[in-house]
């Protein structure tokens, strides 16, 4: 069966629509715009909450992960299952997912930064600034997997791996 794709080509401007404006347009069907919207959420608040410090190039990188994962046969299919995988209880897949704090943006500048981002990256990925990265770390800390990864790249205060 083939995997769902991240991207949704057919809605791409109703995510760009959403993103810049916050309505939703006339040429999306409501559901097909609330499964977008909420792909777009789960992604923004991951970029958000684990590289907001670290501006676009930080964001892009964190959101290329999400991504990349999502094409990979090795986790879920969907942008927000990705994201929710392992629960709301360590081990889990994202730290800010399962570590009992707030997942309420407060920094409303780099919420809508993460949420510009979100919505371009769901339109065109662009090229990947991790090379193909499925996972990465806080740089500063051992690397945190009993299995051998090949780092791919540091970027600002996390270092990339596949």
């Amino acid at each position: 069966m083939p995997r769902r794709r991240a991207t949704l080509p057919a809605f791409a401007a109703a995510a760009l629509t959403m993103a810049t404006t916050g309505n939703i347009p006339d040429v999306a069907h409501a559901d097909d715009a609330a499964d977008l919207d909420e792909e777009r959420r789960c992604l923004a608040l991951t970029m958000y909450f684990e590289a907001r410090s670290e501006g676009l190039e930080g964001m892009r990188a964190v959101g290329a992960v999400v991504l990349n994962r999502v094409e990979s046969d090795l986790f879920p299919s969907t942008i927000c299952e990705v994201v929710h995988q392992g629960g709301e209880t360590p081990p889990c897949q994202f730290s800010w997912w399962c570590d009992g704090k707030s997942d309420v943006p407060r920094d409303r500048a780099q919420w809508e930064l993460a949420l510009r981002v979100a919505a371009e990256m769901l339109e065109d990925r662009g090229e990947d600034p991790t090379g193909g990265a499925l996972f990465f770390h806080r740089s500063g800390i051992p690397m945190p997997w009993n299995v051998e990864r090949t780092r791919t790249v540091e970027i600002h205060g996390h270092v990339y791996y596949r």
